[in-house]
């Protein structure tokens, strides 16, 4: 593997072809058939690659800048010490020794394919089925601390995100003041209702625990990776897979919950920021396509982003969320 010498570090993928690609796997030691498919990920580049001997692989290779090798390192080594106890992840392989491997500055891992389809969570066994994965994870997750990965918490997802949007002149002059009152409101809000919820367990999470990021085979569910792993509240990889209306919600969070608790306890403290991180998740999430914008990928997949009709239609969003966390929370 190259050594990154501050010269050799890329700002970005424009230096990624697909050689580079192709050759970084080599590196690695395996010998590809010259095929490559690149799978769906915006903050990574994600490629199925071909090899001559055996079935494809899968390489990630990570965003210049976003993460520190021991953050990444953390990231590989959880899932490792999630697999090693049967929960169903797919963990990076290693190889000499690594799981985080280096090709002109470009840092990558390599992880066997796994299929699967996202889950529809349609009905009562799949959503204890889930409640009981997650939990396992949980178990395993709240026996250590992270040391280099980020937490969730007010400060990085909602000010620095709504920091960001202002500082850099994306929300439109017209909506700017509607925009600056209405996110710090909600801020002071959101700082309310989780002092008011008390000091709720931390643990290590998902972190971004959505039905895109989990693929269903008929062994059950599995996550693919763990790039967004993080410290958190429990509900916050709970939450994300609940939908529709409050009765809806409130039917399938029942069902999660059940089938989590036969493997982790359920601090019911927790449901009082389910509203409170929807509201973060949408600021986080405004400022996370504007901090990518620069990046050619982004502007091509989400064409509808920063336009004058995004932001209204963001405010809108806000605006709801304001009402929602006036009302009291969910019940199991």
């Amino acid at each position: 593997m190259t050594v990154n010498t501050p010269a050799s570090i890329p700002v970005d993928y424009s230096d990624l072809t697909p050689d580079t690609l192709l050759d970084a796997i080599e590196d690695c030691g395996y010998e590809t058939d010259g095929r490559f498919l690149a799978l769906n990920s915006y903050e990574n580049r994600v490629y199925q690659v071909g090899l001559e001997n055996g079935p494809p692989v899968i390489a990630k290779i990570y965003r210049p800048g976003r993460w520190s090798n021991e953050a990444i390192l953390e990231e590989h080594a959880f899932a490792l010490e999630l697999a090693a106890e049967e929960i169903p992840v797919v963990a990076p392989l290693s190889i000499d020794g690594s799981t985080l491997h280096t090709w002109h500055g470009y840092r990558l891992a390599v992880y066997p394919r796994q299929g699967g389809h996202w889950p529809e969570l349609n009905s009562v066994e799949e959503r204890e089925w889930m409640g009981r994965f997650i939990a396992r994870m949980h178990a395993v997750g709240a026996t250590q601390s992270f040391r280099h990965r980020p937490v969730l918490d007010i400060e990085n997802f909602g000010h620095q995100s709504r920091s960001f949007l202002l500082e850099n002149n994306f929300i439109p002059a017209y909506i700017e003041n509607a925009y600056r009152t209405l996110s710090q409101d909600l801020l002071l809000q959101i700082s309310d209702i989780f002092a008011g919820a008390g000091k709720i367990r931390q643990l290590r999470l998902h972190g971004d625990c959505h039905p895109g990021n989990i693929l269903w085979t008929v062994d059950g569910p599995h996550f693919v990776d763990l790039d967004d792993c993080r410290t958190g509240p429990a509900i916050q990889d709970l939450w994300m897979l609940i939908s529709g209306d409050r009765n809806d919600m409130q039917s399938q969070l029942i069902d999660i919950i059940e089938g989590y608790s036969q493997f982790h306890d359920f601090d019911p403290r927790g449901l009082q920021l389910i509203e409170p991180l929807r509201t973060l998740r949408i600021i986080h999430y405004a400022a996370w396509l504007a901090r990518r914008w620069e990046d050619p990928a982004f502007p091509r997949a989400f064409p509808w982003f920063n336009t004058a009709h995004y932001w209204e239609e963001h405010i809108l969003a806000l605006r709801e969320q304001a009402s929602l966390l006036n009302e009291p929370a969910l019940l199991v």
